[in-house]
């Protein structure tokens, strides 16, 4: 995997794939609003430049966020913010499940990161760091709150890993 990012870390290795498509579908958005103004005949400058400003905003809109985690921190980066925490000070863990399930990790700093749990099962090195991570937060007895939360998601995800292989191997 190619990653430009500090020393020792690991990223989505899904993102650039979903970048692209979402880039592709902000452009086609785009010439498809262009090309049907253009026939009508009411396009001006002023409506390009509004079609162009739509299309900007479909690409953050559909733009994933980009989660790298390295030894002791994990960071998930969106086109508006950036958030950090320290996965060897965790404070506290929550899931929400529902329509759009997610993790919310804070650690002792005050620092707040939400995270969907489908990236960390499709990305086991994500994962690891942030396990190794929790299992410091809990040996240093800084995790009150979630220790069942994470590993209700390590056992998700190592059955999900498990029924991969099996599936691969055809013996499932």
């Amino acid at each position: 995997m190619r990653w430009s990012g500090p020393a020792g870390s690991v990223g989505d290795r899904h993102w650039r794939g979903s970048a692209r498509l979402a880039v592709s579908c902000a452009l086609l958005f785009c010439a498809m609003s262009v090309l049907v103004d253009w026939d009508s005949g009411s396009l001006t400058p002023l409506r390009a430049l509004l079609w162009v400003t739509l299309s900007a905003a479909v690409c953050s809109v559909l733009l994933p966020p980009r989660v790298t985690a390295g030894p002791g921190w994990l960071a998930v980066r969106t086109p508006w913010r950036r958030q950090v925490i320290h996965t060897d000070a965790l404070t506290a863990v929550r899931q929400y499940v529902g329509v759009s399930s997610h993790l919310v990790l804070r650690d002792v700093h005050g620092h707040r990161l939400e995270l969907d749990p489908r990236i960390l099962t499709a990305n086991p090195l994500l994962w690891h760091e942030l396990d190794t991570g929790v299992r410091r937060s809990l040996e240093r007895g800084t995790l009150g709150l979630g220790a069942d939360v994470m590993e209700r998601l390590g056992h998700h995800i190592d059955d999900d890993t498990v029924q991969a292989v099996l599936r691969a191997s055809g013996l499932s």
